[in-house]
């Protein structure tokens, strides 16, 4: 029974020594949760690209706002009803006519995703 009690022991002092070894160095260690400095410094050559990136992006969006708003001015004449044609054709004309301004808006909103993420 003396041995038994010895090992108990033992193994208690042993499991408390690491325990308490394990505590020191995680309070010793640098906390990595603190966020870094958030510093960036940029030689000449990447404020250049950075800045013709920022151009070239606001000449796609610029040419994106044109092509959107003559679509939708064409659409706009397109659903006015002309004086020679019956209710019923003008109907059927506005239903073509919106299919195709939706298909043409379609087709300018890919060409910008296409645009973008081809960088």
């Amino acid at each position: 029974m003396k041995s038994i009690a010895k090992k108990i022991a033992i193994f208690s002092m042993i499991g408390m020594m690491q325990t308490g070894l394990g505590i020191a160095v995680i309070e010793a260690a640098q906390l990595h949760n603190e966020p870094a400095p958030a510093q960036q410094y940029y030689d000449q050559h990447d404020r250049d690209r950075h800045e013709r990136d920022r151009h070239e992006r606001d000449r796609r969006e610029r040419h994106r706002h044109e092509r959107e708003r003559i679509e939708n001015e064409r659409h706009e004449r397109a659903m006015e009803r002309r004086h020679h044609e019956s209710y019923r054709e003008w109907r059927e004309r506005q239903h073509h006519e919106n299919r195709r301004h939706e298909e043409n808006m379609r087709r300018i909103a890919h060409d910008i995703l296409d645009l973008i993420l081809d960088k």
